[in-house]
């Protein structure tokens, strides 16, 4: 395989629409994987599915999901066939946080070191073994930490000495209804709190329906501010 030039990948994908993103993601790098948890990520997994049948597929259970979100997950996985790998937080780390804090310190001093040990740490491990991954990401999803973002990228928080780690993000230039219109025409598996008011969905503590109006992030660590919302597993969007 030659080598990835990253800035002729982004000048040539720069607007194009999802499929012809992936096309370049799945050609360019045989370990690559997706990473699913909501509706954005399974409308990917569809596309690829049609792209190449070997995708590798992950997924993280922090322990904290709602319950209808794992039936989602296990819907997915039936519904496509696929194998798909469910990443578990340090057992170690993640007893002795909760000893220390509890089970709800992220109201008290924000979700950053909760995420970090059920979602960073986990995913770490993960994109260590990868060459590239494949995201849902949307810019509308928060204009304050995703609207600068490109459809391919160096993933700085995940690269290492020595080991570029690189980034797609397909479904950037989507909408929200872009993405539903599609789940809608090709009858795409999606959780069922999406029908309960449930737009952005992460663990059960953190998460909550919006009203009519609101911004799909209004329901994420709502006590928190807006342009904090982020877990970790995108921290490099965040403006230091």
């Amino acid at each position: 395989m030659t080598a990835f030039d990253l800035t002729a990948a982004q000048t040539e994908l720069q607007g194009k629409n999802p499929r012809t993103i992936l096309k370049a993601a799945l050609a360019n790098f045989d370990n690559i994987a997706i990473s699913f948890s909501g509706a954005e990520d399974v409308v990917l997994i569809d596309m690829a599915l049609q792209i190449r049948k070997d995708i590798q597929v992950f997924s993280l259970d922090t322990g904290r999901l709602h319950p209808e979100t794992y039936r989602f997950m296990e819907q997915v996985r039936k519904h496509y066939g696929i194998n798909i790998d469910i990443l578990s937080p340090d057992r170690e780390q993640l007893d002795a946080f909760v000893k220390e804090k509890g089970l709800f310190s992220f109201y008290e001093d924000g979700h950053q070191q909760c995420c970090g040990i059920r979602k960073v740490e986990p995913l770490k491990r993960k994109l260590a073994t990868l060459d590239a991954w494949i995201t849902g990401q949307r810019k509308d999803q928060s204009l304050d930490t995703r609207g600068d973002i490109p459809e391919v990228q160096l993933d700085a928080g995940f690269s290492g000495p020595g080991k570029q780690l690189i980034k797609f993000n397909p479904l950037l230039n989507w909408s929200s209804a872009q993405v539903w219109d599609y789940i809608e025409a090709y009858q795409v598996p999606f959780n069922e709190l999406h029908k309960h008011g449930y737009i952005s969905i992460g663990c059960e503590p953190c998460t909550r329906p919006v009203l009519p109006n609101q911004h799909e992030r209004a329901g994420r660590w709502w006590w928190e501010d807006a342009a904090k919302k982020e877990c970790g597993l995108h921290g490099g969007n965040v403006k230091k």
